[in-house]
């Protein structure tokens, strides 16, 4: 069910940069920017899923739901991308190759619903499958330790196929197809899950039990009224009633973690120009195979998952006990230093995007093709690949060790908002990328000047944005080792 997901929402995602600039006629700035609004309200979404989830509907009826809502969803995404653009009459040819506001409010509208399911979706799909696990069986909690990087592994499955052959479809044999084959395939891993419900280990809230949203509001309230209230401190206190001791430290544990999860953010700002620039760079390059073969700029996408498909099973297999000799730790590295791995990594992915956009600029205006924004750049897609590669490789690190951490550190009652502050990683990142890059956009356009993001590429500085990234994505990185160095972790087992 959940790798259906993933490609669905990959489908759609890798390629939407595309379809917004081409069929919905909006200019580079504004589509990733959209693109980017989208994506991170999709990934903010689990924060309400999670508090209907934990206090109402129970994970396995959530999942429910969002079967339904994304089953919808992409029925309508459907039906809109086979809306047909409006013709312009002879007295209007401005509006010519502009589509009608119904089609774009009808397209948005089945976006938007799609968001609302990945809510209801991505907070319970992995911690219901997490739940399989018997925490307090030996061989099943060690097992689910590995379940982690193998869960990440199937999902890399679905969004290696998707980047690959839904843009392959969307660009040739037409979006209306491509975006069919999305809905299909959701409604046939519904069915899937629905059969395999007689073996599931369900975990449905109490009825009339306190919400744990309700109970963290009341524990932070208790905590507040504290004399001995101290953020991030690991003094005891020893309150008259030991329910308020048990309250006090269960807001702690989820106050802990907000400074990790601020420090993370600007991850998720790098993540999201995977499927805006990183994807409209590879619409200039020469992109043939072979003389009659070309690859849909989207497909590029294919070479982060498959890094991730290659690297998840050197790191479980190798790495892991390697590094379980060298630190003792039996998971190798701690989550916390797993995420700080991905972000360093994440660091160097923006130099080399950096490095190679600027490449590309110098060898548009070497062959006079800064004023020709449809040119190929004499460049193979091939330089596209390192950054594409190493963004897969951070995403073992760091995506799985902040699913793995927030899960954990959370108290079990909240595992689903766990879950939900990692999504929301991307979110907020997402929001912050489009910010930027509106922002951006106005100042480096003021004055009749090219803006950064131009739509002709070839005028605009996608390089420079990159740097900035990379600025800000090191202050985040000595942040985050700030945070961490004095993290103490609810299972000692982690240290």
């Amino acid at each position: 069910m959940e790798l259906a997901s993933t490609f669905a929402n990959y489908g759609v995602s890798a390629n939407l940069i595309t379809y917004l600039t081409g069929p919905l006629g909006h200019s580079n700035a504004s589509a990733a920017a959209a693109v980017n609004i989208w994506s991170g309200t999709a990934s903010l979404m689990p924060l309400l899923g999670a508090f209907v989830a934990d206090s109402w509907l129970g994970r396995y009826r959530s999942i429910i739901l969002a079967s339904t809502l994304y089953a919808l969803g992409y029925g309508m995404i459907t039906l809109a991308s086979t809306i047909p653009t409006q013709e312009a009459s002879s007295l209007d040819n401005d509006y010519a190759s502009h589509p009608s506001s119904m089609k774009a409010a009808f397209f948005y509208i089945s976006l938007y619903l799609i968001a609302i399911a990945q809510g209801a979706d991505k907070p319970c799909g992995l911690a219901f499958a997490a739940d399989q696990f018997d925490p307090d069986h030996p061989r099943e909690c060690a097992a689910r330790c590995s379940f982690f990087n193998w869960w990440y592994f199937s999902i890399a499955i679905g969004i290696a196929v998707a980047v690959a052959l839904v843009s392959y479809i969307q660009e040739n044999l037409g979006w209306g197809i491509g975006f069919g084959s999305l809905c299909v395939i959701m409604i046939s891993a519904f069915v899937v899950f629905l059969l395999g419900s007689p073996s599931y280990r369900l975990y449905a809230p109490t009825p009339g039990s306190q919400s744990p949203f309700t109970r963290l509001a009341h524990n932070i309230a208790t905590l507040i009224r504290s004399s001995s209230f101290s953020f991030g401190t690991t003094r005891q206190h020893h309150p008259k009633d030991e329910d308020d001791m048990t309250k006090s430290e269960e807001v702690r544990s989820v106050l802990r973690l907000l400074p990790i999860w601020t420090a993370c953010l600007a991850y998720g700002v790098v993540f999201a120009q995977i499927m805006t620039f990183f994807n409209k760079q590879g619409r200039t390059l020469d992109r043939r195979l072979f003389a009659s073969l070309e690859l849909p700029p989207a497909a590029l996408q294919t070479f982060g998952p498959a890094a991730i498909l290659l690297f998840v099973p050197i790191y479980d297999r190798l790495l892991v006990p390697a590094l379980r000799c060298m630190t003792g730790n039996p998971l190798g590295l701690t989550p916390l230093q797993r995420v700080g791995t991905g972000m360093v990594i994440s660091l160097a992915t923006v130099c080399v995007a950096a490095l190679v956009e600027a490449r590309r600029l110098e060898t548009a205006h070497e062959y006079g093709l800064v004023d020709d924004a449809g040119a190929t750049v004499p460049m193979s897609w091939v330089w596209l690949v390192p950054q594409y590669v190493m963004i897969g490789v951070a995403d073992v690190f760091a995506m799985v060790g902040m699913q793995e951490f927030f899960y954990d550190q959370m108290p079990s009652e909240l595992r689903s908002l766990g879950l939900a502050l990692y999504f929301s990683v991307m979110g907020i990142g997402g929001f912050i990328s489009g910010a930027l890059i509106s922002l951006i956009d106005r100042v480096t356009s003021s004055g009749g000047g090219d803006s950064w993001f131009a739509d002709n590429l070839n005028r605009a500085h996608l390089d420079y944005f990159y740097w900035l990234l990379a600025g800000l994505s090191a202050i985040e990185l000595v942040l985050y080792i700030r945070f961490t160095i004095s993290y103490v972790y609810k299972r000692k087992s982690l240290h």
